[in-house]
């Protein structure tokens, strides 16, 4: 392992998560690259753990949503709908992390039919967790801010029709990850996008292009609007809940940026780097990919986080959940009752319009 040369690339949409790959200018010709790749055994150890513990929270907090969300299929809301599909794309894209960890530490060993898999299924549900954050956050912004065009969201076709809008369009984004195959790079077995030399830089600089407004700018945008509307319309209400509300959509915005702001910068200086718009030395080619690296991690933990933001927090989930657990018998009546008088005590002190309730208690958060 420690004679085998290799880097971490990031170049293109299906590398947004990955481990180490092989650089670009390898791909063309090994003898070209002047810097001598670096292998850090400490940091492929780093990730596999990170991306073990992340794969085990994010598996474990979508399931628990999945399985309220299911369990009054009667009282399902938009945003309700929402957060299922969300909660499906983050489990498939953790799913896909033990593939990862294992092409980390011993190279790609599942064979090049689930090398185009296993990436186009990661970057499909990477993609749909983004769009139906956007979907929440619309979803908010019309039943706060225009109230009464709540009902019309809640139309089972529509909603469908805008869930099914998200999966496709997430697939077409996903579509260069079809070019991807094995790759053996000094005897290493590796899962790489397989190009002609002289389609290769326009191929990334496109892909990354549509990475950068569509899996961070776009979203992002979207949230600040919708966002500032709710927390203008916020202030206009009376009570100390109003509060609690403000603090759920900065806990949401600044989640969002912590974790794709930093990978997205990196992406970006890469991407200028390999253009020759900024110098390229071998130093500054060893701090971007470790750079690469600890942004990626960041990255993945978005799918843990988005339970706690979108699920967890909500008055109505965690009163599905409660009752989840006492039908299974995992908690007892006396914990049950606490929980319903301290519900009740929330919901009569009447500090919040119902406007507001709708859209941060009994659809989203």
């Amino acid at each position: 392992m420690a004679s085998q040369k290799f880097e971490l690339d990031n170049f293109d949409f299906a590398d947004i998560f990955e481990n180490y790959t092989i650089p670009y200018d390898y791909i063309i010709d090994p003898d070209m690259s002047p810097c001598q790749p670096e292998v850090n055994e400490s940091i492929t150890t780093a990730l596999a753990v990170i991306y073990s513990l992340v794969c085990f929270l994010a598996v474990t907090g979508n399931v628990i949503v999945m399985i309220v969300l299911l369990y009054d299929r009667r009282t399902i809301s938009s945003t309700d709908t929402y957060l299922l599909h969300l909660a499906v794309a983050d489990l498939l894209f953790a799913v896909t992390l033990p593939f990862w960890i294992v092409d980390a530490i011993s190279g790609w060993v599942f064979g090049d039919a689930m090398c185009k898999i296993i990436s186009m299924l990661q970057e499909i549900n990477f993609y749909s967790g983004i769009l139906f954050l956007v979907c929440i956050t619309i979803n908010r912004y019309l039943s706060i801010v225009h109230a009464t065009q709540a009902q019309k969201q809640k139309r089972p076709f529509l909603i469908m029709l805008v869930c099914a809008t998200v999966w496709l369009v997430s697939i077409a984004l996903s579509l260069p990850v079809s070019y991807k195959g094995e790759y053996i790079h000094f005897e290493r077995v590796m899962c790489y996008e397989v190009l002609d030399v002289e389609s290769v830089e326009a191929w990334r600089i496109t892909t990354r292009l549509l990475q950068h407004f569509f899996g961070f700018l776009i979203p992002l945008a979207v949230m600040i609007f919708c966002y500032t509307a709710i927390i203008l319309k916020l202030c206009q209400t009376k009570g100390f809940q109003k509060h609690k509300a403000m603090k759920i959509i900065i806990a949401v915005v600044v989640s969002f940026v912590i974790c794709w702001l930093p990978f997205n910068i990196t992406v970006l200086v890469d991407t200028l780097m390999r253009s020759n718009l900024i110098a390229e030395t071998c130093d500054r080619r060893n701090d971007i990919d470790r750079a690469l690296s600890a942004t990626q991690s960041l990255g993945i933990l978005h799918s843990c986080i988005n339970p706690i933001l979108y699920a967890f927090i909500g008055v109505k989930f965690r009163r599905n959940l409660v009752k989840v657990f006492f039908k299974k018998g995992i908690i007892k009546q006396t914990v049950m009752s606490k929980f319903r008088r301290s519900v009740s005590s929330i919901t009569e002190s009447g500090f919040m319009s119902t406007s507001i309730h709708i859209g941060f208690d009994e659809n989203v958060s």
